[in-house]
């Protein structure tokens, strides 16, 4: 069974304890001139945006397997290397090349996130150690004997209330209704004419009358007269000529 020293030991920090940052025997300064230096000898570095980034990878889905069997289609044939404009070994060298940089693309990417988790362990010490001075420094400042802590305490305080009501201006507000009248439901099927009067199913497009169902004359407001059915060309009851 382990002893009360070993499963002390094996006890994980608490979240709110600082945790340790490796030190580096590099300073921040000797790593960027290092990194410019080595960016200057890789030669063919051209940096894209986010759009042209995924419009190549969007042309560029084949798998391994097809490539090389294109190779060998240009390798076949004469004729189809003069018409691509590049043998198959140099078309081979730059798949190999691709492959070889690959591992330098995941080296540094790994490095990339190396730096950035120490530098937030770094932050986050900072944050806890700042955190702890803010507390110390509010109970102490009830002292008179310690009056030099005033305007600092009273700036913190400025600082916090300032970032907090920065965040409550950045704040999303909450959207207007539309007004009323303005807008009929989607569902409904029919639309006013704002002018008439009338309403137009969506589904027949024949105009009805919100009021009486006949249609009103623009110009004197009067019904117009109905047309006798025996009068009507082509129907059962009509007089033909």
């Amino acid at each position: 069974m382990p002893t009360t020293s070993e499963v002390t030991t094996t006890q994980t920090a608490p979240a709110d304890t600082p945790q340790p940052v490796p030190v580096s025997t590099m300073t921040p300064e000797a790593v960027v001139d290092a990194l410019r230096a080595l960016r200057t000898q890789l030669g063919d570095t051209t940096p894209l945006t986010i759009a042209q980034r995924k419009a190549l990878r969007s042309k560029g889905q084949a798998s391994i397997a097809v490539l090389q069997a294109s190779i060998n289609v240009i390798g076949a044939l004469d004729n189809v290397a003069l018409a691509v404009g590049q043998p198959a070994s140099e078309v081979r060298q730059m798949l190999d090349e691709v492959n070889r940089w690959t591992a330098v693309e995941d080296e540094i990417r790994s490095m990339l996130n190396g730096v950035s988790s120490s530098n937030l362990l770094r932050r986050q010490r900072v944050s806890l150690i700042a955190a702890q001075a803010s507390v110390i420094g509010t109970q102490l400042v009830r002292d008179p004997a310690n009056a030099v802590l005033v305007p600092h305490v009273q700036e913190l305080k400025r600082l916090k209330g300032f970032s907090r009501r920065k965040k409550a201006a950045q704040a999303p507000g909450t959207p207007q209704p539309p007004a009323t009248g303005t807008t009929h439901p989607a569902g409904s099927g029919t639309s006013q004419s704002p002018a008439t009067g009338t309403t137009q199913s969506s589904s027949t497009g024949t105009p009805q009358s919100s009021a009486s169902g006949t249609a009103q004359s623009s110009a004197s407001g009067s019904a117009a007269p109905a047309t006798p059915v025996s009068q009507v060309p082509g129907t059962s009851g009509s007089h033909q000529a």
